[in-house]
């Protein structure tokens, strides 16, 4: 693209101070945008001091205790790092190894295993609920027997952004009980016509899988995309990050400072946001995603699956965004999608008790990039 060193040193050292942590992803995403080609000449050493100090920079400002980040472009790693520490207070640092929980970077993940069992002549996406799932109860009956895989998926089932969700986050109900919870929500939109954000339409969507597959929604992931992937150290459940090692400790910001968080169980709705992982694994999930689903010369995740979950499914915003030059924004199966100087981003962020996430691809450029910070200030 052409920028100078100048003006790539002008976009790192921008006053980082009032701007939130999506704002430093999208900062990020620029900045390699701006300077993803110098990977391949002769200043790389230039590119990647000036990331180190920007991150710093940013940890500082917005006390950050760790952070991981990882760019991919043309298939190659070429960033992996950890800055920080994984525990205020504590001398343990962050490396390209330590697992962070992602959030709803999972959903992503959950929309594949999908796409894989449509893939394997399972079930088709186009498939109702309650074919799968004979109990299952909206509160609208007509609603309830034209639901299908891809609304849940999509946050197209006429519910308001996080309807629900926050009566089952972290409760004692299991996922058969979050479910059945469905029957008792009054959708605030007509069916299909508004996008409104549900977490709980993904544990839906983890029985489902379930059902067809003979697997808990766990052992199927680990199955069909993290052993394919070799993402070795990845896990599936809130319950398995606490017992493994090297993980980051989650943090938050009360009464003006950063305070550790106690770790909480999600897995009552983990399809939508309990996986843990490294920036070092999911360099493997962004390089299948940028290469037709190959990893290390195989193919790990078929294209087709792939491709399903890049339909364009639900307008989230047909509005300008003018600090990003954004034009649009959708979402697929677990994906969100926006433009940007007229290339498409593929994207999506993830917030759990105690940490932010964001992963972010660039298709056309084969450009990827992944931050996972633990800290859930915003």
């Amino acid at each position: 693209m052409g920028y100078s060193d100048l003006e790539i040193f002008l976009v790192l050292n921008v006053n980082l101070k009032g701007f939130s942590m999506k704002k430093l992803y999208f900062l990020i995403f620029f900045l390699i945008i701006a300077s993803f080609n110098l990977f391949s000449q002769t200043t790389p050493g230039f590119v990647s001091d000036s990331i180190d100090n920007y991150v710093y920079r940013g940890m500082n400002n917005w006390q950050i205790p760790g952070v991981a980040v990882l760019i991919v472009k043309d298939g190659k790693v070429v960033f992996e790092k950890g800055f920080g520490v994984k525990e205020l207070g504590k001398d343990e640092l962050v490396d390209k190894n330590t697992l962070f929980m992602i959030g709803s970077n999972t959903k992503a993940f959950t929309g594949t295993a999908l796409a894989l069992l449509e893939h394997d002549e399972k079930l088709k996406l186009d498939d109702k609920v309650t074919k799968y799932l004979p109990d299952f109860k909206m509160k609208d009956e007509w609603v309830n027997k034209e639901l299908n895989l891809l609304d849940i998926v999509s946050h197209r089932m006429g519910l308001e952004t996080f309807q629900g969700d926050f009566m089952y986050w972290t409760s004692d109900l299991n996922a058969d009980e979050v479910i059945e919870k469905f029957g008792m929500i009054s959708p605030k939109y007509n069916f299909r016509t508004k996008y409104g954000y549900t977490n709980a339409g993904y544990a839906v969507a983890g029985k489902v899988i379930e059902k067809v597959s003979g697997l808990s929604w766990g052992e199927f992931l680990k199955e069909k995309i993290f052993k394919p992937l070799k993402m070795n150290r990845t896990v599936p459940l809130s319950e398995d990050f606490i017992k493994a090692e090297n993980i980051a400790k989650p943090h938050t910001y009360v009464d003006g400072k950063i305070s550790l968080l106690p770790f909480q169980n999600i897995d009552n709705l983990a399809p939508c946001g309990s996986i843990g992982s490294s920036v070092n694994d999911l360099s493997h999930w962004v390089i299948a995603q940028l290469d037709s689903g190959k990893y290390d010369g195989v193919i790990a995740i078929p294209f087709s699956a792939i491709q399903k979950t890049r339909q364009l499914l639900s307008i989230e915003r047909r509005v300008r965004h003018p600090y990003n030059k954004t034009h649009y924004s959708l979402y697929g199966m677990g994906w969100a999608f926006q433009d940007y100087e007229g290339r498409e981003i593929v994207m999506h962020t993830g917030g759990v008790n105690g940490f932010v996430t964001s992963v972010t691809l660039m298709p056309e450029e084969k450009l990827g990039i992944v931050v996972l910070t633990n800290t859930d200030q915003n």
